[in-house]
């Protein structure tokens, strides 16, 4: 077991980054799993572990090898259901007999509209979800979960993905996918929704977080100036979707193109994914206009008069 901050850390090993938390880096890197997923320990002797990751059978391995002479498995905590994150939950469960807890399943956590827009299939989306995921115990907001040294306290953090849960202890904070140092968050409707990560993104930022442990990447040490340049990066692209809009009316894909000038080719869908989620907020903040129901396809424009 190695100990220190350095990151990477070698695929499989247990890094001991303070007392009570131990991280094991998953081998799925990709431009979306950044150098791939973290896989938290928490506490000693009785313990938690905070997204198991991928179906990845050394990967399984190298938790159980984590784990000391004696300790066990009592909690599998989910931050949200997506393929990078939660497959591995139950087969480790099946493993320890321990249980997995969750806000919920893959469809759990979203809003009335977006629950409408899945309903009615046009926006597409459903990228990398685990949608045979279900949970053994669903958490509620603010619902604590114990050990005999640790203490984690729920929050539900919808915005990436519905299901989408943080986890707190003490100051710090264990954020999965909704704030991340390398990169922003894919937000992909109707899984996604920009409305509520923009709230979730300001409900962290009122915990008093001092540091963040993400899903993907190194930790974020001060997580305050990380939280408020993350809102004032989708307020700058909110704007800059609004000055798009000013060159005439046109759906997510070709507004993407005109803002998205530097983008990698590989990463426009997603580009234009997110520039769709922001266009959905400001339609509902009645910002701009969509006109017609809407789809991946819908066009968009800014208010007359």
């Amino acid at each position: 077991m190695s100990g220190g901050h350095e990151y990477p850390p070698p695929y499989g090993a247990a890094e001991v980054l303070e007392p009570g938390i131990r991280r094991i880096l998953a081998p799925n890197p990709s431009p979306m799993t950044h150098l791939g997923t973290n896989t938290y320990i928490i506490g000693q002797g009785q313990v938690a572990v905070i997204d198991p990751g991928p179906a990845d059978k050394d990967h399984l391995k190298a938790i159980l090898a984590a784990l000391a002479a004696g300790e066990r498995v009592s909690h599998i905590l989910v931050t949200h259901a997506h393929l990078d994150h939660s497959p591995l939950a139950r087969v480790l469960s099946d493993s320890t007999g321990a249980p997995v807890l969750a806000f919920g399943d893959a469809r759990a956590g979203r809003s009335p509209l977006m629950e409408e827009l899945a309903r009615q299939g046009n926006l597409d989306g459903g990228e990398g979800v685990d949608s045979g995921f279900s949970a053994d115990i669903a958490l509620a907001d603010g619902q604590e979960v114990s050990g005999p040294d640790w203490q984690l306290r729920a929050l539900h953090t919808p915005g990436h993905f519905g299901n989408h849960m943080s986890f707190q202890w003490g100051d710090t904070v264990f954020c999965g996918d909704h704030v991340m140092g390398w990169a922003s968050s894919l937000v992909s409707p109707p899984d996604g929704d920009m409305g509520a990560y923009m709230m979730s993104l300001d409900r962290l930022a009122t915990t008093g977080v001092k540091r963040l442990h993400s899903g993907h990447g190194a930790p974020i040490e001060d997580a305050q100036a990380r939280i408020a340049e993350l809102i004032a990066h989708r307020r700058a692209r909110e704007e800059a979707i609004r000055a798009a809009l000013g060159d005439g009316p046109a759906d997510a894909s070709t507004l993407a193109a005109r803002i998205y000038t530097d983008t990698p080719p590989g990463l426009m869908r997603a580009a234009a994914r997110n520039v769709l989620a922001h266009l959905i907020d400001l339609a509902e903040r009645k910002r701009i206009v969509a006109h017609g129901n809407l789809s991946t396809t819908t066009v968009f424009s800014l208010l007359e008069g």
